[in-house]
């Protein structure tokens, strides 16, 4: 009679912890807005180069994209 006891409250805590591991702590991602650079000319080819552009146009952040490679500045909405 104690090993089906023992079974049924070892079950039942994996599921706890299982359940406690999914509920972690809620966080809500920012919105990510994206413009293209008005400052940076010619082609984008590092990251790094456009983002300090970008960070002078009032941006967090920026980075190249697209096949003719443009600077676009990123920030939370």
């Amino acid at each position: 009679m104690k090993t089906p006891v023992r079974l049924f409250s070892a079950v039942l805590f994996l599921l706890l912890l299982l359940v406690a591991t999914e509920m972690g702590p809620m966080v809500a991602e920012a919105r990510i807005c994206e413009s293209q650079s008005h400052r940076f000319k010619g082609v984008c080819v590092r990251k790094s180069n456009c983002a300090a552009i970008c960070q002078t146009e009032g941006f967090h952040g920026g980075h190249c994209r697209g096949l003719r490679r443009r600077c676009f500045c990123t920030k939370h909405c």
